[in-house]
């Protein structure tokens, strides 16, 4: 009889566990699922406080940060700048390329390739004497009855140059002219040239054109420069 009641106890004591466990239970399954709803509403409420930002003050910030500006078409400036880069390119072309044809008309106007050798004077010191058809008049700045001056620097004088510069196929920048006289008649004259201190010497007998300026004759190549001092 005794061991029966006990039995009985002890199963009333199991299903009393048993229903404390499943109460427990319950509880916390209650609290993690209240915890959970808790934590679902903060999360989207956050994230809709992060998107209505945007809309509220990146607009204000972007206007702050462009108030004063003018409103320039997308690409504006930039295609300024492109036009203006090829503008230099294309006046940077045009200047090489009219160098390049100047240089070509000097060379074809005094250069060797044009000189054809002819007879001499006779006179000992002369190595070989050249004319070309192909040297033209220099042109000039002297209008009206044309007077031949032999003064340093004048009008006449610098068009000279340029004339026995042409003949003697030397860059006038750099011909050293050692003598200037006249040819024998008051629209000839002769200069004794060299490049720079080149001993190469040439004498070069130009003519004066009416309206056209001093034109190269014919060059004589020198053996010595008989006006070096």
């Amino acid at each position: 009889m005794v061991r029966e009641e006990w039995t009985l106890g002890s199963r009333f004591n199991q299903r009393d566990q048993k229903r404390k466990v499943n109460k427990i239970y319950n509880i916390a399954i209650t609290i993690v699922s209240v915890l959970i709803v808790i934590v679902a509403i903060t999360i989207f409420l956050s994230d809709g406080g992060t998107k209505a930002d945007p809309t509220t003050t990146e607009p204000k910030q972007i206007a702050d940060k462009d108030k004063g500006k003018v409103d320039k078409p997308a690409g504006k400036v930039e295609e300024k700048d492109s036009e203006k880069e090829a503008d230099e390119d294309l006046k940077a072309k045009e200047e090489s390329e009219e160098g390049a044809t100047e240089d070509e008309e000097a060379s074809d106007e005094g250069g060797d390739a044009e000189l054809v050798e002819v007879e001499g004077s006779g006179d000992g010191n002369v190595a070989a004497t050249y004319t070309s058809e192909a040297w033209k008049p220099v042109g000039t700045e002297q209008s009206g009855d044309h007077t031949a001056s032999f003064q340093k620097d004048s009008v006449d004088w610098n068009e000279m140059r340029k004339a026995i510069a042409l003949g003697a196929g030397i860059d006038e920048g750099s011909m050293k002219l050692w003598w200037l006289q006249n040819g024998g008649s008051p629209n000839t004259a002769i200069g004794t040239v060299s490049a720079g201190d080149n001993p190469k010497t040439y004498r070069v007998h130009i003519e004066w054109v009416d309206g056209s300026g001093w034109k190269p004759e014919k060059v004589e190549e020198l053996k010595v420069n008989d006006k070096r001092k």
